[in-house]
């Protein structure tokens, strides 16, 4: 493929077609005439040799390379607006900018909440945007990590990448506070036996692992895809879960649970922020990594047992 050969303004068209499916709704979202839309649909398919949109009764439907495409156009289309909006200097003071932060709701609880209070202050033009880390976070870490400015996640999971590491953490397990079958402390009987609310990513795969190592399979009776969620199904249950001391530090409160340390050498946690290698020399980027680092590095100690 020659890249030199081609209109890369057509991206920009395709996107808009396949999305909207429609030549005159595809024209007026990126300020073409539908004469013009046209001419670009009619290029597009001759470049892939398919219809791209074929018509169906009164609408249009894609074609199954369309639907293929559909997804690789919006990575390609955010991959080209980050390339050219890529800076030489950057001035927080003055900028009117977004950045994308991939992350859990841990993450955004214990840190994005601060980094966005210290960007309001030092940066007031600058936007916040969090977005759920997904399931295929593992195998599709390049795609991830090349349309988003930063992925927080601890050390464990991925690698490969460039990281800094912005604060640690530990392990802990929360209980009812009336829990019927737990006093002042678990044992690893307790851990086999008793049902266990998890949350369902691979994010914590790192003590996940830890515990097959230990010969202990967690009864998994309750899974969610959030963490903030997990104190509400423990608390009246008989259920356990493991959980980030920060996060159990700010939501214990809100539940009628209480902590309870592990009954084993739990593995650290090192939480870090990845970014793309091709971010790595955008002045931008530097100074929101640079930023994620001062704030990690002012958080408060990792709470005591």
């Amino acid at each position: 493929m020659n890249l030199s050969r081609l209109d890369l303004n057509l991206v920009v068209a395709l996107r808009a077609l396949l999305e909207e499916r429609n030549v005159t709704r595809a024209g007026q979202r990126v300020g073409l005439s539908q004469p013009a839309m046209s001419a670009a649909l009619a290029r597009l398919r001759r470049h892939f040799d398919d219809e791209l949109l074929a018509r169906v009764g009164g609408h249009y439907e894609l074609t199954a390379l369309g639907q293929v495409l559909l997804d690789r156009t919006a990575t390609a289309y955010d991959v080209l607006e980050r390339l050219f909006a890529s800076q030489a200097d950057f001035d927080p003071a003055r900028e009117q900018r977004e950045f994308k932060l991939i992350a859990s709701d841990y993450a955004v609880a214990v840190f994005g909440a601060e980094l966005a209070r210290v960007m309001h202050e030092e940066a007031p033009g600058i936007r916040l945007r969090f977005a759920q880390t997904p399931t295929t976070v593992v195998d599709a870490t390049d795609t991830l990590l090349s349309t988003s400015d930063g992925l927080l996640m601890p050390h464990g999971v991925i690698s490969d990448f460039p990281a800094t590491d912005l604060y640690a953490d530990r392990w802990v397990f929360l209980v009812a506070d009336d829990h019927p079958g737990v006093e002042d402390r678990l044992t690893r009987q307790d851990l086999a036996r008793l049902p266990w609310v998890t949350y369902q990513r691979t994010y914590d795969a790192p003590a996940v692992r830890q515990l097959g190592m230990l010969g202990i399979e967690p009864r998994v009776e309750v899974s969610v895809d959030s963490f903030q969620i997990i104190p509400l199904l423990v608390a009246g249950t008989r259920r356990i879960a493991l959980v980030q001391a920060r996060l159990a530090r700010l939501l214990a409160p809100l539940a009628a649970v209480r902590v309870v340390e592990p009954p084993y050498e739990a593995v650290p946690l090192r939480e870090a922020m990845w970014w793309h290698p091709v971010h790595t020399h955008d002045a931008a980027h530097i100074w929101l990594r640079e930023t994620a680092a001062r704030v990690g590095r002012g958080m408060a100690d990792e709470p005591e047992g």
